[in-house]
């Protein structure tokens, strides 16, 4: 009788509490306010979503990513994203995601490989495109002018990488019916402001007053090249036209004051879709393969006066 009472007293046993989603992300690291600012917009939206959030940075090391995705393996998160420093040698590390049944979410960047799914989806910009439209800016600059001959050097980011890809291939491929259009060199700057000087100084040694574009992909390295062309007699943005992509707030600020002609809009805030992404993940739906966010281009051919607060 007394064991009858105590169970009666005890009542039903409760179902667990749902613990909610838990999101390992590894990110590649804080090299620019852009990547600052993906980092900081995730953060809020894993918050805004009530979802667990395991957040790693690789500091630009391919080998501390995939550390970080067996990590994310053992902890059994319920699924991984992360932004790929290169394309390449992933295989390995995302076959165990996929034999543990977690699925992986690609952010910002895409990878190369032959094996089929071992991702479900990528979020991130159409890098090919800011490419296109860059090139799209400088045709149009072109003919503006005047000019019968366009000398371009190129600072291209983080070698293998999908940005530096892609970026590259839809500039190329844009003005390769233009005559008037040369690449003199295409170099690698490694999306840093300190190698975007370094390399600034070397094509300047190299080809001088030849130049006069420089198409850097992302703004830290433009950022780095502009007072390596101030230490000359040429002028950013008359003397040689300066194009970047990201548009952040800093490179804002410079375009307004007339140092760069051009950036083209790469949106860090790709918290939403991901959260998003990974709740539908969780609850077997299906995803869209490639979510695109929308895209701009901020030049000197509108009222730069009017371009708000970018908040990266």
């Amino acid at each position: 009788m007394a064991l009858g009472l105590l169970i009666g007293c005890t009542g039903p046993a409760e179902e667990p509490a749902d613990p909610g989603l838990l999101l390992g992300f590894s990110q590649i690291g804080s090299e620019s306010a852009w990547r600052l600012g993906n980092t900081r917009d995730i953060e809020n939206a894993a918050s805004e979503y009530g979802i667990n959030l395991m957040l790693e940075n690789a500091n630009q090391s391919q080998e501390n990513q995939i550390a970080a995705i067996r990590r994310f393996i053992a902890y059994k998160v319920d699924v991984i994203a992360f932004s790929p420093i290169v394309e390449d040698g992933w295989d390995n590390v995302l076959l165990e995601a996929k034999e543990a049944g977690i699925p992986v979410i690609l952010v910002d960047r895409d990878i190369e490989t032959e094996k089929e799914g071992l991702t479900t989806c990528l979020i991130g910009a159409d890098f090919y495109n800011e490419g296109v439209m860059a090139a799209e800016y400088l045709i149009r600059k072109a003919d503006s002018l005047g000019l019968d001959n366009v000398n371009i050097v190129e600072i291209s980011g983080t070698e293998n990488s999908t940005p530096m890809r892609q970026r590259q291939a839809g500039f190329a491929d844009t003005i390769a019916g233009d005559e008037r259009m040369h690449i003199l060199e295409s170099i690698d700057g490694d999306f840093l402001t300190s190698r975007g000087a370094e390399c600034m100084r070397y094509l300047l040694d190299t080809y001088g007053d030849d130049i006069d574009v420089v198409y850097s992909h992302n703004d830290e390295m433009t950022l780095g090249a502009l007072p390596e062309i101030e230490k000359t007699d040429l002028i950013p943005g008359k003397d040689i036209i300066i194009i970047s992509i990201d548009a952040g707030q800093e490179a804002i600020d410079v375009l307004k004051e007339g140092k760069i002609n051009c950036v083209v809009e790469c949106t860090p805030n790709l918290g939403s879709e991901l959260m998003e992404t990974a709740l539908k993940l969780k609850n077997g739906e299906e995803v869209d393969a490639v979510i695109h966010p929308t895209e701009q281009v901020f030049s000197d051919e509108m009222d730069v006066s009017a371009i708000g607060p970018r908040g990266y």
